[in-house]
């Protein structure tokens, strides 16, 4: 009784409620250690649906990744999950957002503004698209010989491209809804207690400011995540 916990409720939502009840097989962990509950709350989201794909791709170390949207919720937490494996990560971001992507572990940053990833003569073993910004067809060029592009934010043309280039190719596209459980907030845990996953925030709301707080998340350019202070 009295622990102090944080976790993901998925679509059941609830989490703005004072009192939640979940199963106890539910993807929960206790919070860690070194962050504040702010800090904690934010790292759920983004985490479990980076560590969903990154851990289906066996990121291995020494691989080079390329991580599309990388100061977003997703992208932010895929950057640093990636690293944590022992990737090499190139990040993908605006001009504004290139020092923060930088910061969080990313070996080099492109600004898209200025430089078309598929146009530089790079190619990756991993492209991670967190943000539904790329195009398929034009990226497989970027991906090694048995590459992995990973969609996470696909919508369903880019779902039946994807499994039309998997079905045909020696290259993978990776799509659809996540899972996790208890043990992968366990996992993120140990890596923010670690120093290695940390929460990046742009913005926090009280409570009753809660429908400007989804206005702004909903422009899509925040940076990192929105945190809800209760």
């Amino acid at each position: 009784m009295g622990d102090f916990v944080f976790g993901h409720t998925d679509m059941s939502f609830g989490a703005y409620a004072e009192y939640k009840c979940l199963s106890e097989d539910t993807s929960i962990a206790l919070k860690p250690s070194n962050m504040t509950h702010l800090e904690a709350a934010v790292i759920p989201f983004g985490g479990v649906t980076a560590w969903h794909f990154i851990k289906k791709a066996a990121i291995k170390p020494g691989q080079k990744v390329l991580v599309v949207g990388a100061s977003g919720a997703v992208g932010s937490a895929a950057v640093q999950l990636a690293k944590s494996l022992g990737a090499h990560v190139t990040g993908v971001s605006s001009t504004a957002n290139m020092a923060l992507v930088k910061s969080i572990g990313a070996d080099k940053v492109i600004d898209y503004t200025k430089e078309d990833f598929t146009q530089n003569g790079e190619t990756y073993d991993v492209i991670f698209d967190t943000v539904k910004s790329i195009s398929v067809s034009r990226s497989l060029k970027s991906l090694t010989k048995k590459g992995i592009m990973i969609l996470s934010a696909a919508g369903m043309p880019e779902m039946l491209q994807g499994a039309w280039v998997s079905r045909t190719s020696s290259k993978k596209v990776m799509t659809g809804v996540i899972s996790h459980t208890a043990s992968d907030i366990t996992f993120l845990k140990g890596l923010m207690e670690a120093g290695k996953l940390k929460p990046v925030i742009d913005r926090t709301y009280s409570l009753d400011q809660i429908a400007e707080a989804h206005a702004y998340a909903e422009k899509g350019r925040k940076k990192g995540n929105v945190a809800i202070e209760v």
